[in-house]
């Protein structure tokens, strides 16, 4: 059994609504929980912000998980059902925790890594004993993480190959440009209002776009889809930025 390392706990976040958390708070808790329990092999989410996407190819956070040799799996839109288990615990905390009765968020996240500590280490769950105690191999995956791991090891490489299995639709404007992680690639007003293919050349990091007969017209640097950019999570454009293309 490995040595005890400091509890890392569910994490409260007072938005109101989990879309309005953003993308870069999820990823430092996800930064804390993996440096207490190790890399996961996978992760199954769901499809709402900041995890799932309406346009088809993964977002920011999903590409970084990518990076750092994770496989990501999407449930089915609208069905929770698929992730019963996060669900139903999500459920035993709220009840445990009791949220209307704290006096403020951080006596909610207080209750919340009681309960979490009492279910893993304290109740007696399988045979008498806790689930800690039960699955000690389970206090880590063995697969290490710490933000040093991740400077050096992290690799755009599998960014690049698994998003070269997509292939999506896009409609060009009537300026003639696609939008692709909201930032536009001209593609030429002779195609306006068409529709055209995207795939991606993890090769040479060019994007293609097709007729819909399958003939390639024409390719553009992938060039947001950089190290830096995935891992800070800026390969959508920022509010106000311009493209070197739409200057």
């Amino acid at each position: 059994m490995r040595p005890a390392a400091p509890f890392c706990g569910p994490a409260f976040f007072p938005s109101g609504h989990w879309a309005l958390v953003g993308a870069a708070s999820v990823q430092t808790e996800l930064r804390q929980a993996f440096g207490r329990w190790g890399r996961p092999q996978r992760l199954r989410i769901d499809n709402g912000c900041p995890w799932g996407s309406t346009g088809e190819f993964p977002t920011e956070l999903a590409l970084w998980l990518f990076g750092l040799g994770l496989e990501v799996t999407w449930i089915q839109p609208r069905r929770p059902q698929q992730n019963g288990v996060v669900e139903r615990t999500q459920g035993v905390s709220k009840g445990w925790a009791e949220p209307e009765t704290c006096a403020d968020a951080a006596e909610l996240q207080e209750r919340l890594a009681w309960s979490d500590d009492i279910h893993r280490n304290q109740y007696p769950s399988i045979g008498g004993q806790s689930r800690n105690s039960a699955f000690p191999d389970l206090s880590h995956s063995g697969r290490q993480y710490s933000p040093t791991w991740e400077r050096r090891h992290w690799s755009l490489e599998p960014v690049l190959v698994h998003l070269a299995e997509y292939v999506v639709v896009r409609r060009v404007s009537r300026d003639g440009k696609v939008s692709l992680y909201d930032r536009g690639h001209w593609i030429g007003k002779q195609w306006a209002g068409q529709q055209v293919y995207v795939s991606l050349d993890p090769d040479l990091r060019e994007w293609v776009f097709a007729a819909e007969d399958g003939r390639e017209i024409r390719r553009r640097p992938a060039a947001e889809l950089t190290r830096a950019n995935i891992m800070g999570l800026r390969v959508s454009r920022s509010r106000g930025e311009t493209t070197t293309e739409e200057q």
